[in-house]
């Protein structure tokens, strides 16, 4: 099958394209052909993409976790059906999407939303997921509770704006003075122009900060917490940060079936739309990694479609 590999090039890899020998489930696994995926620009610089889990270097990793598809094949134990449409996403240390086939946990697969095109679906299972876990698995966010988003255009934000206004809370997110119209149309209750305001001076009064930026941004948002409040970090610099408050504020989003199921249920109700900057097909996939990687300022997420 063609796919596209993970150079040994360091700190950042590169890609190639490959043919490589078609994966095969394992028990509880299905295999995907995969329609599109997801793009996360930094993965080639995450430690799964170069390492293993034992910790010995890894090469030629095949990189995209999130993805849409048809399953063409099972393995034991798995109770989805072969020709469902799904959406989802695979472990971080298995090879990922960026290829005509790939291998996921059946748990970490949904049906695709049926309102949904293939390239909507695939830019939604990894920002979705984190959104909802980050919202009401680690903050436990409420109706009518106050939320402070950072980053609130971007592909993880731009989910959770929506997510926020579903739950009834009081939403207020950040991003530049262009994305306004755009965020408020997606639920947002104030956006605050990051460049021109300073969110310090709403004061003390946010239940739960949702923060993408992470740095400078991260450690100001303490201060804006009323008592009892919240706060988790996907930026990934948080992980390691010598503030023991940043590190436990800091998740990695995980599958799951359930939620990704619930999901699928409110973008096609209409609850919720996918946010897709772009479209690049199978052989600009390192277009998308390298030479167009959108900043924390962007809109939505560029996915790759690979066929129908």
């Amino acid at each position: 099958m063609k796919a596209w590999q993970c150079t040994d090039a360091r700190p950042i890899p590169g890609l190639t394209a490959v043919d490589v020998e078609m994966p095969s489930p394992g028990t509880g696994e299905v295999l995907i052909r995969v329609v599109a995926a997801g793009v996360t620009p930094s993965e080639l610089q995450w430690y799964p993409t170069t390492h293993t889990k034992s910790g010995d270097e890894r090469r030629h990793a095949i990189p995209g976790h999130e993805f849409s598809g048809v399953v063409v094949a099972t393995g034991e134990d798995t109770d989805i059906a072969v020709g469902q449409e799904v959406f989802g996403m695979n472990d971080w240390f298995a090879d990922g999407a960026t290829a005509e086939f790939c291998c996921a946990a059946g748990l970490a697969v949904a049906p695709k939303p049926r309102g949904l095109s293939y390239a909507e679906a695939a830019s939604a299972p990894i920002s979705a997921l984190t959104a909802w876990q980050g919202l009401f698995e680690r903050t436990d966010l409420q109706p009518g509770e106050r939320v402070l988003i950072h980053g609130g255009a971007g592909g993880v934000g731009a989910l959770a704006v929506q997510l926020a206004r579903w739950c009834g809370a009081y939403v207020v997110a950040t991003a530049s003075a262009r994305h306004t119209e755009f965020l408020l149309k997606l639920g947002a209750d104030r956006v605050i122009d990051y460049r021109a305001e300073r969110f310090e001076d709403f004061g003390n009064t946010f239940h739960v900060v949702f923060d993408g930026v992470g740095a400078e941004t991260l450690t100001r948002s303490w201060n804006v917490l009323a008592p009892g409040g919240r706060l988790v970090t996907i930026a990934s610099q948080s992980e390691t940060d010598q503030n023991e408050k940043a590190k436990k504020a800091f998740f990695i989003v995980e599958p799951n079936r359930e939620q990704l199921t619930k999901l699928s249920a409110l973008f096609d109700s209409g609850m919720m739309r996918p946010v897709v900057d772009k479209i690049l097909p199978f052989d600009q996939v390192p277009r998308a990694y390298l030479l167009e990687a959108p900043s924390v300022h962007g809109v939505g997420k560029t996915v790759i479609q690979l066929g129908n």
